[in-house]
């Protein structure tokens, strides 16, 4: 019996951690994110190097999407990059990008970001691998991301 009661509370607890709510985009934000029209990127090269570094590992690595990177905490190459791009999307300077971080607990991110003099954080969530900028956007709508913690870049 207290193996079922486990079970449940774990199912309760996870269940909830998936869908947390998004309390730190601000409106006007998230209309820019809902509205615009924004042009997904595939390559880490398609990025501002500034923004890149917003988002890479300690060593300022980033892989591309398919390329070989440290999914785990075991270091069996310690020249891959920790972090690898997922997909990138752009709006005038605005930009969202859509990364995985390895370690101990694999992690999807996305932030939003402008890009005028220097890059600037507006927004930084976690939540579920999404294929594309569009899933990006339902996810928002669904509150499938995290951004009520401090998440280490």
């Amino acid at each position: 019996m207290k193996f079922i009661t486990l079970i449940i509370l774990l199912a309760v607890f996870f269940g909830s951690a998936a869908f947390a709510e998004v309390t730190k985009l601000d409106v006007k934000q998230r209309k820019i994110i809902e509205t615009s029209a924004f042009r997904q990127l595939h390559s880490v090269k398609e990025l501002p190097s500034e923004l890149v570094a917003l988002c890479a590992d300690e060593n300022n690595r980033l892989a591309d999407p398919g390329q070989k990177w440290q999914v785990s905490d075991v270091i069996y190459d310690k020249n891959l990059p920790r972090k690898r791009l997922i997909w990138a999307a752009t709006f005038k300077d605005y930009y969202v990008v859509h990364y995985e971080k390895g370690g101990y607990a694999h992690s999807f991110h996305v932030l939003f970001a402008k890009t005028e003099k220097t890059p600037k954080i507006l927004w930084h969530g976690i939540g579920v691998k999404l294929s594309d900028f569009n899933e990006f956007k339902n996810a928002l709508k669904e509150n499938k991301l995290d951004d009520r913690r401090e998440y280490i870049k």
